[in-house]
């Protein structure tokens, strides 16, 4: 029993050739001839860490010196996948997704403000070994130029020139607004329906004239509704008020006669402040796009480029505003009434923020805010006018407190104010993007 305890203790191989006929015959047909399976014997023996040091087997190694040549680096395997070239060249698979971008790009700038749109940032930019989107951007348009048929690079255009065109045709809507608010206070009767209709009509031509030049103008396509909601709450401003405190107490009788001193009162004041402010609202916007357009040449960064726009953003925002108020206070003394800044300046800065981001191609969200805000004023009015159906006295409930409280004013602010509020948040993040700003034809 001693003598099969030795032999089932482990040990180690005392000869370097087979240790049984089934490990000889393993060794052979795993090494194939004898040269190759001696040298492969050797590979083995010949690693430091496999082989036995309390051991050495110099006759194998004797042998190794006299059947085999010397070794050579090991071959590497044909199944050893071949690293991709887009892993060295990173910019190339970039491009190649963005192909269309980089051949018709005039100058990097469009092509940062392509790939932020598509979501690159400066902090994806480093996996594309680039310090920002810019320099990224700049390689991208180098290569594009060099190895395509596209131009050689192009300065960057100029900031948009102002022109005289569209500078007058900002002017003409107030114009004509002031006029037919003349003709109204002269004129009595059929005349002054006349005058009014007339009136209306060609400040609307001329307002949509105005929009079609100049920085106020767009080449994206817009909601369908967008002016006909813009047309709605326009003429509440100038009729709202008044109908909604006739429909509290159970008018109204008579229709509008345009005047201040009649049943159903007229907000002339209102009208034309807006109308005049279309003005400063195209200048506005000619300051932030011209100089959103200098920070962007001149800006190494997204975040540099957004720090840099955001104040330029508000800045063009609170001048327009200003403008309004002191339009509003001129035609408030001109036209002898009530100046009501609250619900003004509100929808002012609605109308402004929702044309702001339809000229940049943000047209789904001012859509979206100018829909609730005419639902809101209008569910005001049809809820005042059911509260008189007989057991629905609770409907009117709401805009009766509300009117009592802070007068009929209160409704169209609380809504412009919302709607506005709302805008202007989003703008902060979208107008304060490259992609916003990155316009090729700026010239109008």
């Amino acid at each position: 029993m001693g003598d099969l305890g030795e032999l089932d203790r482990p040990g180690t191989p005392g000869s370097p050739g087979g240790w049984d006929a089934r490990s000889e015959e393993w060794l052979t047909a795993e090494s194939g001839p004898d040269g190759d399976r001696t040298a492969t014997m050797a590979d083995l023996e010949g690693d430091g860490e496999t082989r036995s040091t309390d051991q050495p087997a110099p006759a194998a190694a004797h042998r190794t010196t006299t059947a085999t040549p010397p070794r050579t680096a090991p071959r590497r395997s044909q199944s050893t996948p071949t690293p991709r070239r887009t892993a060295a060249d990173p910019v190339k698979a970039l491009m190649h997704r963005h192909r269309e971008l980089c051949e018709r790009a005039v100058d990097p700038l469009e092509i940062a403000a392509g790939l932020e749109a598509h979501g690159v940032t400066d902090r994806t930019a480093t996996r594309f070994r680039h310090r920002d989107v810019f320099s990224l951007a700049e390689e991208m348009y180098a290569r594009a130029s060099r190895d395509g048929d596209s131009p050689p690079p192009t300065p960057p255009p100029e900031p948009p020139r102002t022109r005289a065109d569209w500078a007058l045709l900002t002017l003409l809507p107030g114009a004509l607004c002031a006029a037919t608010l003349t003709g109204i206070h002269l004129t009595d009767g059929r005349p002054r329906l006349i005058t009014a209709a007339v009136g209306a009509l060609a400040v609307a031509l001329a307002l949509r004239a105005a929009l079609t030049r100049g920085p106020l103008s767009t080449t994206h396509p817009t909601h369908p509704r967008t002016r006909t909601l813009t047309c709605w709450l326009i003429a509440y401003a100038l009729l709202g008020d008044g109908l909604l405190r006739q429909a509290i107490t159970g008018g109204p009788d008579t229709l509008p006669t345009g005047t201040t001193d009649a049943t159903w009162p007229t907000a002339g004041a209102p009208a034309l402040a807006l109308a005049l402010s279309l003005a400063p609202a195209a200048w506005t916007a000619h300051l932030l796009t011209a100089r959103a357009r200098r920070k962007l040449t001149a800006s190494r960064g997204l975040e540099d480029f957004a720090a840099a726009v955001h104040p330029l953003l508000l800045g063009a925002f609170a001048l327009y505003l200003s403008t309004l108020a002191a339009l509003l206070a001129l035609t408030a003394t001109a036209l002898d009434e009530p100046a009501p800044y609250a619900q003004t300046m509100t929808l002012g800065a609605l109308l402004y923020l929702s044309r702001l981001l339809t000229t940049h191609g943000f047209t789904h969200a001012p859509a979206l805010v100018l829909t609730a805000t005419a639902t809101a004023q209008a569910t005001a009015l049809a809820t005042t006018f059911a509260s008189r159906l007989p057991g629905c006295d609770a409907l009117g409930t709401p805009v009766t407190t509300l009117v009592d409280t802070w007068g009929p004013g209160a409704v169209p602010t609380l809504a412009c104010g919302i709607g506005a509020a709302t805008l202007l948040l989003h703008a902060t993040r979208r107008l304060t993007r490259a992609s916003a700003h990155a316009t090729t034809d700026l010239q109008w």
